[in-house]
């Protein structure tokens, strides 16, 4: 799913497989679309995700330059 979204100029599509990957795919590379394995996230994990990955805000800085070059 994520690689097929990522082919799309202003969507930066992330795999999501645990909180820390979660969180770091906001706050660093500023993802807009979370992609979760179904087979490999339980529907609990999922949602912890999702809420983790809409209340985490992009930390800018020196991520910004390498974001922007995309």
């Amino acid at each position: 799913m994520a690689i097929s979204a990522n082919k799309t100029k202003t969507i930066r599509a992330a795999v999501c497989y645990n909180v820390n990957s979660t969180r770091l795919s906001r706050e660093h590379n500023n993802a807009n679309i979370i992609s979760l394995g179904a087979r490999l996230t339980s529907k609990k994990l999922s949602l912890k995700l999702v809420n983790i990955f809409l209340k985490t805000k992009f930390e800018g800085g020196r991520h910004l330059k390498r974001v922007n070059k995309i």
